[in-house]
């Protein structure tokens, strides 16, 4: 079992930046796959980002060239650097753990764009 905890959404501007963070434990010697997503009211859960143990990425085309995932695996930590901001990029942010095939999932952090 994996358990995860959010950090670093809040309030900012057009064309601000944030840095979300994300930290592991419990099983994390196990962990594969790691990643954020995120879901706006009445919108659907996107995967905006993804990266692997050894560090290869993938980008939602949304956010490819604004965001950038990163992976710290002696803190069990994995970052999503949110740069240029836009108001569509309002959402609650969660990241998740893959462990073979069970996903775990943290409680999410909000994230808010103002015009």
């Amino acid at each position: 079992q994996v358990q995860l905890v959010e950090s670093g959404g809040g309030l900012v501007q057009a064309g601000g930046s944030l840095r979300l963070s994300c930290a592991a434990s419990g099983n994390i010697f196990s962990i594969n796959d790691m990643g954020w997503s995120r879901q706006a009211p009445g919108n659907q859960r996107e995967l905006v980002a993804t990266i692997t143990r050894i560090g290869s990425t993938n980008y939602a085309d949304s956010v490819k060239g604004r965001f950038t995932i990163s992976r710290d695996n002696a803190k069990s930590t994995v970052y999503l650097q949110m740069n240029n901001l836009k108001p569509e990029d309002t959402a609650g942010y969660s990241c998740y753990a893959a462990v073979g095939s069970r996903i775990s999932w943290g409680q999410g952090t909000q994230v808010t764009v103002s015009s």
